[in-house]
């Protein structure tokens, strides 16, 4: 059974700045020991995937933490992952619920369309993402989008909300206030030093 997707809380997002599946799954284990509360394998280069999210997995089920994989539906499914992240270009939200059962967690990437996110959830998503929001590392030419957005969809929308794109604890509480629930931050846990230490900082940015 899929361990369930949070109400709120810090979503920590993997990057590809570990070279080695273990010290991947050791920066994976410090930041579910600062606090987060979802973790996302999202692998954009050539790497043993599968060594990877298994490493993960046992790491996230001890912490009693969902393991999101982003946009590979077979990856998923090899591993009995909680849920799937999908973009524009991916498949759809009632093929994925099909393929990976009633319990798995399904998120949809909306930019900055509470359209989307609304057609998302009538399908059956169990989350929805929007961003970026400040100037990203990760995807610097990506278009923003307003905290507007984040407002629209706190009043139309049942399911929780993440706000992604350039995240910090200084920006955070900007999102939190407009209608985020959740946080996704890639470089601000897994680009630092100490992901312990960074997630922590984010995850303090939540009341209780």
């Amino acid at each position: 059974m899929p361990i369930p997707f949070p109400n709120s809380g810090l979503y920590a997002i993997t990057g590809e700045n570990h070279t080695t599946a273990a010290a991947l799954a050791l920066a994976v284990r410090a930041a579910i020991r600062g606090g987060a509360r979802v973790i996302q394998y999202r692998a954009k280069t050539a790497r043993d995937r599968l060594t990877e999210v298994h490493l993960l997995q046992d790491e996230c089920h001890a912490g009693r933490v969902p393991l999101i994989i982003n946009d590979d539906l077979d990856l998923a499914l090899a591993i009995g992952a909680d849920g799937i992240h999908l973009g524009r270009d991916d498949c759809a939200v009632d093929e994925a619920r099909e393929r990976l059962g009633a319990a798995a967690i399904i998120g949809v990437s909306c930019y900055d369309s509470v359209e989307r996110a609304v057609e998302a959830e009538g399908l059956g998503a169990n989350y929805v993402a929007f961003g970026r929001f400040f100037r990203s590392k990760t995807k610097p030419g990506a278009p923003c989008a307003a905290l507007e957005t984040l407002s629209e969809a706190r009043t139309r929308l049942h399911v929780p909300i993440v706000a992604i794109g350039g995240i910090t604890p200084q920006n955070g509480r900007t999102l939190i206030a407009a209608g985020a629930d959740l946080l996704a931050v890639i470089d601000g846990v897994f680009g630092q030093r100490d992901p312990e230490a960074a997630a922590r900082e984010l995850q303090m940015l939540f009341p209780d």
